[in-house]
């Protein structure tokens, strides 16, 4: 207590400077206008910008979190538009629960590892057959498709790229329906090749490539490239067409795997198909 009535009696003067300049402070930024504004001002910013410094550092510890919440997000939507759906019923006007079936799911997945600088390259995902991956999906990113399911692990699957030989994915020019196979010369990660397009069908530069649906792998109408020229081939009645992939193969992070719920079926009945004289030469 001593001590106490020491301190004050040594300090007593500035304590009362201090006590009578928060009075004037006080009364200064209450009835003045400007100063009040100025100091509410000043108050405000110095705020707003600590809570924008926070909210900074939050997202960017949960960036990654984020991320696969809007994969997840992503996955959902995905599985509720048209062309993940088979139409079961041609002549019916009436909207109702079973005018569509579900034919395609899709899985989430984060690459790993990857390669884009050699003749065959594949990407590693961090998800395998525990997460219902199989051998021979499809796998597209939000920009177009990346490969197909070459090997599956437990936790992991390796995908092999379009940027590999003989990758042949059924392809199509959106806007004519004109269909091809997609090649990779083995040269640039951003140019891939289409073949098999007969050089008496219209083709034009900058036209919209797609996937076309027809083995099953993917669904119709993900996004391919565009093409950036064609030639004709020589000696042969077919067009040489370059495309511009959608996917920059550099910077590839997350990717969706296709399951097709329909796939065995649509490969039992195309295996009734007879084969040609010449398919039953080559394999007796």
């Amino acid at each position: 207590m001593r001590n106490l009535i020491a301190f004050f009696r040594r300090f007593r003067i500035f304590l009362f400077f201090a006590f009578l300049q928060g009075i004037a402070l006080t009364t200064y930024f209450n009835y003045l206008a400007y100063p009040r504004s100025q100091y509410l001002t000043t108050a405000s910013s110095l705020s707003g910008k600590m809570l924008e410094y926070h909210n900074d550092i939050v997202k960017h510890f949960q960036l990654a979190y984020n991320n696969r919440k809007l994969q997840y997000e992503n996955t959902l939507l995905r599985k509720r538009l048209a062309n993940s759906f088979i139409r079961v019923d041609q002549h019916s006007v009436l909207i109702n629960d079973t005018l569509n079936d579900q034919q395609y799911e899709y899985i989430p997945a984060v690459v790993v590892n990857s390669t884009i600088n050699k003749r065959n390259n594949y990407f590693t995902l961090n998800s395998g057959w525990r997460k219902g991956i199989k051998r021979g999906m499809g796998v597209f990113s939000p920009n177009g498709i990346v490969g197909i399911v070459h090997n599956v692990s437990e936790h992991y699957s390796v995908v092999k790229s379009v940027l590999t030989e003989d990758i042949n994915i059924d392809i199509m020019v959106e806007s004519t329906g004109i269909p091809g196979l997609l090649k990779w010369d083995g040269m640039n990660a951003k140019i891939g090749s289409i073949a098999s397009i007969s050089n008496d069908l219209p083709v034009k530069k900058w036209a919209k490539i797609v996937t076309r649906g027809g083995s099953g792998i993917f669904p119709r109408g993900i996004p391919v490239g565009k093409i950036k020229d064609f030639k004709m081939v020589e000696g042969k009645p077919l067009w040489d067409v370059s495309i511009y992939y959608s996917e920059d193969y550099r910077k590839i992070q997350n990717v969706y795997v296709v399951k097709n719920l329909l796939l065995n079926e649509q490969n039992k009945i195309e295996s009734t198909i007879p084969k040609d004289i010449e398919e039953q030469e080559d394999n007796p």
